[in-house]
């Protein structure tokens, strides 16, 4: 929804355009996130050998993201 607010509001684009930066941040770590738990529920749905690597990089990321954003 932000995003459609800098494509469809110009005028509040530059009251918001430090936000954007941290608004691409967040999306590549939704992306990153949401990929490697698909491909680990995948490996898990289908019994796969190679499904624990997924999986451990999903519970790294989610430690990422909690080092990332955890307040100071």
């Amino acid at each position: 929804m932000t995003l459609l607010v800098f494509l469809l509001l110009p005028e509040f684009r530059d009251r918001l355009t430090p936000e954007f930066r941290p608004l691409l941040q967040a999306v590549a770590w939704a992306v990153l996130l949401t990929a490697v738990s698909v491909a680990g529920f995948v490996g898990e749905l289908r019994l796969r050998n190679w499904r624990w690597g997924p999986q451990l990089a999903t519970a790294m990321v989610l430690v990422g993201l909690g080092w990332h954003y955890w307040p100071a």
